[in-house]
């Protein structure tokens, strides 16, 4: 019975794997760690969230990554904006982009963009999630 207890634990429990999670206002609204990462989810963001910050933090089985890049590309996979982040000296530190900015890389009414996450552990770099921008009216502030 301890045996299945412990089973049970564990499955529910990342203990340092490989994995990810995306944020929006600090709400997890994509986790993904081990072969589901495997899958490429989509998601949504329009101008009511053009105010709100996306959030990535990287799971590289418990190490401190380095040299952490977020990239946007296009539907044409050509790099469209890049985030270069410091490195850290604690695991899973976020990676923070605002949404505005990412709207205003959509070019029609709905675009669908790749988000990638790139290390030096991850050379050759991860599609996170692909995202769905609607009803680009959005401008930003220069």
């Amino acid at each position: 019975m301890l045996v299945a207890v412990a089973a049970a634990l564990v499955s529910f429990t990342n203990f340092g794997g490989e994995g990810f999670e995306i944020y929006l206002n600090n709400k997890v609204v994509m986790q993904q760690y081990g072969e589901s990462m495997n899958t490429v989810k989509s998601m949504r963001l329009n101008s009511n969230s053009a105010n709100d910050q996306l959030t990535v933090k990287y799971h590289h089985c418990g190490k401190v990554s380095k040299n952490r890049i977020i990239t946007i590309k296009d539907e044409k996979n050509k790099i469209v904006k890049e985030w270069h982040f410091d490195n850290v000296a604690t695991p899973l530190a976020p990676m923070n982009c605002n949404v505005k900015e990412i709207l205003n890389l959509g070019k029609k009414n709905e675009t669908e963009l790749k988000l990638y996450y790139a290390s030096s552990e991850l050379p050759n770099g991860r599609l996170l999630a692909n995202i769905v921008v609607e009803n680009n009216n959005v401008v930003i502030n220069k």
